[in-house]
């Protein structure tokens, strides 16, 4: 088998990883983040049914500095799990490193109210 050497490739090996240790369900779900160049995204799954319970991104938030868009994500979709009476969630990063904006969305939730 031939290395992996390219960025997202080793990135999605990373998230495949992962996503073999943590399942959501409907009491605790998985909070996913996703993060491209310009945005990031987080939303609650429950993988049992296969259902996204919540969703936020930053698409509207533009000309604020990344990382405090990524703060504010994180809260705002703290906000939509108390609203859906969820206390507890599963992190998945996506296979990203846990720095930056990943990073900066976890705090977020925590500091919401989110437990994980």
């Amino acid at each position: 088998m031939s290395r992996v050497t390219n960025k997202t490739e080793k990135r999605i090996r990373r998230h495949k990883r992962i996503r073999a240790k943590i399942k959501g369900t409907a009491v605790i779900p998985r909070l996913a983040v996703f993060r491209s160049n310009k945005y990031i995204y987080a939303q609650l799954v429950d993988d049992v049914s296969g259902t996204t319970i919540a969703s936020v991104s930053s698409l509207a938030k533009k000309g604020e500095k990344k990382k405090i868009t990524a703060k504010a994500v994180g809260s705002q979709i703290a906000e939509r799990a108390k609203s859906a009476k969820i206390k507890k969630v599963v992190f998945d990063r996506s296979g990203f490193l846990y720095a930056g904006k990943i990073k900066a969305v976890a705090e977020g939730a925590r500091e919401g109210g989110l437990d994980f």
